[in-house]
């Protein structure tokens, strides 16, 4: 039901996360704005589907109602690789028109003056739990481990996102983060199934589910699990214990028939069919080489390692095993596998061919990736590797795309993708920039110069602010 403060009083100054949901169901979202634009509907892509070929809990995203925009003068990095002084980017009808320099006929578009700012895709983040260890951090909030058994892949973190959570909202406007994936935590072998979210405003976590995205499955090895289950005095308690239970449930999997249903085993089925990707976390680099082995053996493929914070001394091989590695520009030392962590481990990753990804597990950290990815940059010039500023962007926007499966669709500006798209007021690269404006399959979602395009949660709408009677 729509609220009645939807539009008036406070919330024509601030969009809450409830209200805009509300008044996208209500029809402006499938029919298009005031402009007469259309925007496409959720019916336009294909919806992750189960096991059992059927989607029991389907996306029912819909695309804001966006006009024709012409971004014209900026500095666009394209996330690709590309760079263009003085470019042009269109997009209408949620979709990227065309990319390239002043050339460009922007008739029929509304023109944005970008003149002295930048351009990129919106920023992905690959590993994130917002909504299941949301903002308050508090005991009850806390859905991310399933650490009742070392094996869950029945669960599905998407049953524990909380769309209200501020950290979705904080994300949008501090860091420009369009797309996000939610794993579960990391005290299980194997936690369950992830979900790719668009970061937009929804009543639902269905609201929000990226179309047409694959399920991940997060997987941990190394600390976390021992740790946890060993000191419950039961398997695993060592490394070797942890690789024994993990074959074990992958020899399980390869005997199941079907015939009497297993969610657990429905997921394992789906990683070994090539319709859920891996994200595993992991540390050490003896143990990243020794999984892959296990992955060969067993008839699946890792996607990425996350933290990976030794993968550059497996360079090499994770670059013929085509792995990316999701990682902190500079988290190390903090327990005994992160001891080995260096700043240039991406810029030696990079110089071996491998994928890299930057990534942030962190609800702050989520809102200034581009800062995370500049550091990793400037450690790798510091040793003599000079990454171009136009490749790192990629980091951050197509090379998460395509760990998460949704390449194809977003992490970069290239005609026909979704218009996924952030306007800086600064080079993102630069500790000063900040997102000016973020649109969401061409839908104008953030403006830092309009109050009213600044949405925040419904949960904070009840807090008391500066100023208010307390």
């Amino acid at each position: 039901m729509l609220r009645s403060d939807c539009i008036g009083g406070f919330m024509k100054e601030h969009v809450s996360l409830a209200c805009a949901a509300a008044l996208a169901v209500a029809g402006c979202s499938t029919t298009g704005g005031s402009d007469g634009v259309a925007s496409a509907s959720a019916k336009d892509w294909d919806a992750p589907v189960g096991a059992d070929g059927n989607a029991p809990f389907p996306s029912t995203y819909t695309p804001y109602p966006g006009r024709p925009t012409a971004l014209v003068g900026a500095t666009v990095y394209d996330g690709t690789g590309g760079r263009i002084d003085n470019g042009t980017v269109l997009f209408r009808d949620g979709k990227v028109v065309a990319i390239g320099d002043a050339s460009l006929s922007t008739e029929g578009y509304d023109l944005i003056d970008g003149s002295g700012k930048f351009v990129t895709p919106g920023i992905i983040d690959i590993h994130s739990h917002l909504g299941d260890y949301p903002t308050p951090s508090v005991a009850a909030h806390s859905d991310g481990n399933e650490a009742t058994k070392p094996m869950t892949p029945e669960v599905w973190a998407e049953h524990s996102v909380w769309p209200q959570d501020p950290g979705f909202t904080r994300a949008l406007a501090n860091g420009g983060i369009t797309a996000l994936q939610i794993l579960p935590g990391s005290a299980n072998l194997t936690g369950g199934r992830s979900v790719t979210l668009k970061n937009v405003a929804a009543r639902t976590v269905q609201g929000m589910k990226f179309p047409g995205a694959p399920y991940g499955m997060k997987m941990a090895c190394g600390e976390n699990p021992k740790r946890v289950y060993g000191g419950k005095g039961r398997t695993p308690s060592t490394r070797m214990g942890n690789f024994a239970v993990n074959r074990q449930m992958w020899l399980d999997a390869q005997a199941y028939d079907g015939k009497k249903r297993d969610l657990g085993k429905e997921t394992l089925k789906g990683v070994l069919d090539g319709e859920i990707l891996i994200h595993n976390h992991c540390y050490r680099a003896d143990e990243m080489a020794l999984v892959m082995d296990m992955a060969k053996e067993m008839g699946y493929k890792v996607t990425a390692f996350h933290h990976a914070v030794e993968a550059y001394k497996i360079g090499d091989l994770l670059r013929e095993n085509d792995v990316c590695s999701a990682i902190w520009a500079d988290w190390y030392g903090f327990k005994m596998e992160a001891y080995d962590g260096i700043l240039e481990n991406a810029a030696f990753l990079r110089q071996a061919g491998a994928c890299v990804v930057v990534h942030s597990d962190d609800a702050n950290g989520i809102q200034r990736l581009n800062q995370e990815a500049a550091k990793a940059q400037a450690a790798g010039r510091r040793v003599g590797i000079d990454i171009p500023d136009a490749e790192v962007i990629g980091w951050i926007t197509l090379n998460a795309a395509k760990a998460m499966g949704i390449d194809e669709m977003t992490g970069s500006l290239e005609p026909g993708k979704m218009a996924d798209v952030v306007l800086w007021n600064d080079d993102p690269l630069s500790v000063y920039a900040r997102p000016e404006k973020v649109w969401i399959d061409g839908a104008l979602m953030y403006d830092a110069m309009d109050r009213k395009r600044r949405p925040v949660s419904d949960f904070e709408l009840g807090q008391p602010g500066e100023g208010d009677v307390k």
